[in-house]
C-alpha cells in the first residue's frame, strides 16, 4: 500500500433524511422527486441511500447527476457512515438521504444498527417522515407522534403526507398534525404509480428503461414540486448538526511497472448492481478501469487482465447472454489463462455452465436456475482459504438478495463460511477466480480491490 496523505476534515452540507413508518409508504417517490426539483432549482444535490439496495441509487443518480452512495452500517461499520457520506457528498449544496423500511427498521435482532434512524442519529440530519394518509385522518397525528417520541435522538422535522384524497381529507389531516405540534411540509394527492414496472427483486433499474427513468424522475419531480413547500424543506436542511468529516479515501497502491493493468467491469442492461466505491477502489489500487456490456461486446476490451462481474438481473436476459458466444468464450479464455475474476451474485451465474438451461460462460462447474424463494439478508462471512479477493480468515459482511439457486451452492474450495441464519459453506474458489453469491462493500472489504489488481501481475493479457 501506499502511504497517503490525511485530508482535512470537510464540513458536512445541509442534509434530510427521508424516511417512513414502513416499506411503501413513499420515500423513494419523496427523496428522488426532491432530489430533481432542488437540481432543478440550480442546487448540487448529493444523493444516499440507507441499506444495501443498489436500484434506487440509480434513480437517485438520474435526479442528481451525481452517482448514487449507500450507507449501511452493517456492511460498512458505523464508524464509515460520515466518512462515506463526506465522501459522496463533497462540494454538495445538499444531500438527501432515502431511508430503508420503516425508520426505526434495521438488521433483524440487533437494535438500531443499519436502521435509517442510526443513520440520522450519525449525520446530525433532521428527519422528514413520509405518511401513507391513505386510510386514516386524525390518527396520522398517533402515528407521527409515536415515530417522533419513540427516540428522543432522531429528530422528526416534519411531515410529508402521501396518498391524499381530497381537500377535506387534507384539512382533517392537517388538523390532527396541529395538535400534534409536527410541521407538514408537504401533501400529495393520490396519483398512479410513477415508479413502474416492478419484478421479481423490486423496480426495474434505471439503466434498463433509461428513456422512461428519465420522464419518471422528470415527473417525480413536477410532483413533489407541487405537494411539497421546497423553501421549508431546504431551511430544515440547513438546520442539520454542524459537523465536519475526513472523506472516505480507497487504499492507494502503486501502479505497476507496466503501467496501469485494463480490469473490464461488466455493466450494462444486465448487470446493473455495483457501488460507485468498488470502481474508484479499483482505480486507487492501480487499475484502469473499462466497462463492458455482455449483452452487446463480442469481446473484452483491448488488454483486458482480469474481469470483475457483479450485481443485476442475467436470468431476465438470459437467452440474450447465451446468444453472445464469443464474450462468454473470452471470458473462459481470460479465466483459463489465470486473469483475475470477481464474479457477484449475478456474476456467479454468468459465470455457471448454465443459467434456466441457457449456457452461461462456463467458467464454474455449476448449474443455475431461478426459484420461487427469496433469498434476501445480511450475512457474517470468513474467507475459507486463500483467493484473488481475500486472505484466509478474512472476515467481513454481506448481503444476499437473489431467487436464484446454483448447484452445488459451493465448490471444493468455497469461497466464503457464512454464519447466519445457518452455518454453511458457499461459493467457488479456483486459481484466480472467486465467485459467490454475497455482495460486499469496499468499505467493509478494504483490502481486496489492491488485492484483487496485485493478481493480475501474472495474468495473460486478452489483446481483443
Amino acid at each position: 500500500m501506499t502511504a497517503q496523505p490525511s485530508p482535512a476534515p470537510l464540513p458536512l452540507p445541509p442534509r434530510l433524511v427521508v424516511a417512513a413508518p414502513s416499506s411503501n409508504s413513499g420515500k423513494t417517490t419523496v427523496a428522488t422527486g426532491l432530489m430533481a426539483a432542488f437540481r432543478a432549482a440550480g442546487l448540487s444535490v448529493s444523493p444516499h441511500k440507507v441499506g444495501p439496495d443498489y436500484i434506487d441509487p440509480g434513480y437517485h443518480a438520474l435526479a442528481t447527476g451525481r452517482p448514487g452512495r449507500n450507507l449501511d452500517a452493517y456492511l460498512c461499520g458505523t464508524d464509515a457512515l460520515v466518512p462515506l457520506f463526506a465522501h459522496g457528498a463533497r462540494d454538495a449544496d445538499l444531500a438527501v438521504v432515502e431511508g430503508v423500511m420503516g425508520l426505526y427498521d434495521g438488521a433483524a435482532g440487533q437494535g438500531e444498527l443499519a436502521s435509517t434512524a442510526q443513520v440520522a442519529k450519525v449525520l446530525g440530519a433532521p428527519v422528514v417522515l413520509v405518511v401513507d394518509a391513505s386510510a386514516q385522518s386524525r390518527s396520522v397525528a398517533a402515528l407521527v407522534h409515536g415515530f417522533a417520541s419513540f427516540d428522543p435522538e432522531v429528530r422528526i422535522g416534519g411531515v410529508i403526507l402521501n396518498k391524499v384524497g381530497s381537500d377535506r381529507h387534507e384539512e382533517l389531516l392537517r388538523a390532527a398534525l396541529d395538535e400534534a405540534g409536527v410541521p407538514v411540509l408537504g401533501v400529495l394527492r393520490r396519483t398512479k404509480e410513477l415508479f413502474t414496472p416492478s419484478r421479481h427483486l423490486g423496480l426495474v433499474p434505471a439503466a434498463e428503461r433509461r428513456a422512461e427513468a428519465v420522464d419518471a424522475v422528470a415527473a417525480l419531480a413536477a410532483h413533489v414540486r407541487e405537494g411539497c413547500d421546497l423553501p421549508a424543506l431546504l431551511r430544515l436542511a440547513h438546520s442539520a448538526a454542524t459537523r465536519s468529516a475526513v472523506p472516505w479515501q480507497p487504499p492507494l497502491a502503486p501502479v505497476p511497472d507496466g503501467g496501469r493493468p485494463v480490469v473490464a467491469v461488466a455493466g450494462g442492461p444486465a448487470f446493473t448492481f455495483s457501488y460507485a466505491e468498488q470502481t474508484e477502489a479499483l482505480t486507487a489500487a492501480g487499475a484502469e478501469v473499462v466497462s463492458v456490456d455482455p449483452l452487446r461486446a463480442e469481446e473484452l476490451p483491448e488488454g483486458t487482465r482480469a474481469f470483475v462481474v457483479g450485481g443485476g438481473f442475467p436470468e431476465v436476459y438470459a437467452p440474450e447472454l447465451a446468444a453472445n458466444a464469443p464474450l462468454r468464450a473470452a471470458v473462459a479464455g481470460l479465466a483459463r489463462a489465470g486473469g483475475p475474476v470477481w464474479a457477484e451474485c449475478a456474476g456467479l451465474l454468468y459465470l455457471a455452465r448454465s443459467l434456466d438451461g441457457a449456457p452461461m460462460c462456463g467458467v464454474l462447474d455449476a448449474d443455475a436456475r431461478m426459484t420461487e424463494r427469496l433469498t434476501l439478508g445480511y450475512r457474517e462471512a470468513v474467507a475459507v482459504g486463500d483467493s484473488a479477493v481475500a486472505a484466509a480468515g478474512t472476515r467481513t459482511r454481506g448481503h444476499e438478495f437473489h431467487r436464484t439457486v446454483i448447484e452445488p451452492g459451493a465448490g471444493p474450495a468455497p469461497a466464503w463460511g457464512l454464519r447466519q441464519p445457518r452455518a454453511r459453506l458457499e461459493g467457488f474458489v479456483r486459481a484466480e477466480i472467486h465467485a459467490s453469491y454475497l455482495h460486499t462493500h469496499p468499505a467493509g472489504l478494504p483490502e481486496a480491490a489492491a488485492r484483487f489488481v496485485a493478481r493480475t501481475a501474472g495474468a495473460g493479457r486478452v489483446t481483443g
